[in-house]
């Protein structure tokens, strides 16, 4: 009998953590079950590590090296990972996925924008900037390929990036000037794309 009304405390409590779920997130709570389920499936334990994460993003690109798979997933685990703890737990990966895939433009561009502050000191460098742009060049290697000659390199592609978006010229990118250059040219932001 105890066990029992334990079981059913934890579903009640599961089903209020899944409507508070879909009120913080663009799912919905069956979509949410579902999530909840595959990440339970992968990750039994409730968290998820960065080796299963890189594993898992690295899985998801055909061409690029290792090496430059696993850089950018360990960046974007750290997008995941919001409150530093090394591993991801649902609620942290429900939301990532909610603001990924249905968020808002300026949700998406603030998201971006964290995986570019490699330091997260709030700005982004040109030095940050290049270091994950050589490492997308790395990954997606047929579609660089077809880029235009001011965009054919990392180097080119940060400094044509920086010309349009530092509009202070102080060689750092404030999520202001991040924000509003991708509003006035959202085809910078297709340039800087991580995903597949």
């Amino acid at each position: 009998m105890g066990n029992a009304s334990g079981k059913n405390r934890k579903k009640r409590r599961t089903r209020k953590e899944l409507e508070e779920l879909a009120s913080v997130t663009e799912f919905d709570v069956v979509e949410i079950k579902q999530w909840y389920k595959s990440f339970l499936k992968d990750c039994p334990s409730g968290q998820l590590t960065v080796n299963q994460f890189v594993t898992v993003y690295s899985n998801f690109f055909s061409t690029g090296d290792e090496k430059s798979k696993e850089k950018m997933a360990r960046q974007v685990f750290r997008n995941f990972d919001r409150d530093g703890g090394g591993t991801v737990d649902f609620r942290e990966f429900i939301c990532a996925m909610s603001v990924m895939s249905r968020g808002s433009t300026e949700q998406k561009l603030k998201w971006a924008f964290n995986m570019y502050d490699l330091d997260g000191n709030g700005t982004i460098s040109k030095r940050e900037l290049l270091e994950i742009i050589t490492v997308v060049f790395n990954m997606k290697e047929r579609e660089v390929k077809k880029l235009p000659e001011d965009e054919s390199s990392p180097e080119k592609l940060t400094e044509k990036i920086f010309s349009e978006l530092d509009t202070d010229q102080d060689g750092e990118l404030s999520l202001k000037e991040f924000l509003e250059g991708n509003k006035r040219n959202p085809s910078i932001m297709k340039l800087m794309q991580p995903g597949p």
